[in-house]
């Protein structure tokens, strides 16, 4: 679908902090970039709920939801997912949107994600972005990071309080601070042309969220536990999770198993990919949403 390049490694070594290897020491900050070639794939396109406790919007009970992940797995016919408009969690307002996307899917008519037409999916979506990895820089200031397909970037300031009124973005304004082994990130201002999940669940302006970012099974794993506060949109501040899995030339490669966690043939580094540039993408697909354009600043 895209036209992707190898970018070389040695770009982005400047900026990575550590050296080789697995596991920090106990209660070191977690170190995301031992090399330029590490990078992490998300699970799926959904999120984990709790174990207990108010959690994200889920599947539609009783609708056989197939994800592209599932296709590859077992052939299964692809679905467009639905999310249960009928979760606690949902202010009367939020309910209906999601009714209506609902609807539309029910009709008979496609309901593709606006990540397939090259839209960002903000924050807390960018958790949800899985089969290609997402690439760390980190450096004692600021980290980005960096989701392969296409160009998505999120910058996240080091030990920095928030702005007093910062700019609804994207990805909202992220600042973040380690508590030992956790890289903790706190978000605010994100913008409400942005969807909570791949469901379109809305959100409004007072969206602030809180990701843990954690190093588990001896370096090879990666989980990401999320808190969600909007009153405007939820009910309850609710919790959820994604798991990632390292991959890495040589260390960590995409074994047969875990193909449908990666399309790519080898585990890094970083590919440069084109979305809105590629003329052989979904664009103009029925249920495809336009590609993003902007005649003066989004923001």
């Amino acid at each position: 679908m895209r036209t992707s390049a190898r970018i070389a490694g040695g770009l982005f070594a400047v900026a990575l902090a550590g050296a080789g290897g697995f596991a920090s020491a106990a209660d070191a900050p977690p170190d995301f970039a031992p090399n330029p070639a590490v990078g992490w794939v998300a699970g799926g396109a959904r999120y984990i709920a709790p174990p207990s406790g108010p959690g994200p919007v889920g599947p539609m009970p009783g609708r056989r939801q197939s994800a592209n992940n599932e296709v590859r797995d077992r052939g299964a016919q692809a679905l467009f997912g639905m999310g249960d408009d009928e979760a606690p969690i949902l202010q009367p307002w939020a309910a209906a949107k999601l009714r209506e996307r609902n609807d539309m899917v029910r009709s008979g008519k496609p309901a593709f994600s606006r990540q397939a037409s090259c839209w960002p999916i903000g924050t807390p979506g960018f958790l949800l972005y899985p089969v290609q990895p997402v690439f760390f820089v980190q450096t004692p200031k600021e980290i980005v990071l960096i989701w392969q397909a296409d160009h998505q970037v999120r910058h996240i300031y080091m030990d920095v309080p928030h702005s007093n009124n910062p700019k609804p973005s994207w990805y909202g304004e992220s600042v973040g601070h380690y508590e030992g082994d956790t890289l903790v990130v706190d978000t605010i201002g994100i913008s409400t042309s942005t969807f909570v999940d791949n469901f379109d669940t809305p959100h409004t302006d007072k969206l602030h969220t809180v990701e843990r970012f954690q190093i588990v099974n001896g370096g090879l794993g990666m989980v990401a536990n999320l808190h969600v506060e909007d009153p405007g949109a939820f009910t309850t501040p609710w919790n959820a999770s994604q798991r990632y899995k390292r991959v890495e030339p040589r260390v960590a490669e995409a074994k047969q198993e875990d193909s449908l966690l990666s399309s790519v043939n080898d585990a890094g580094p970083l590919l440069e990919s084109s979305c809105a540039e590629n003329p052989n993408g979904l664009f103009g697909a029925e249920g495809a949403q336009p590609l993003p354009h902007a005649d003066t600043p989004d923001f």
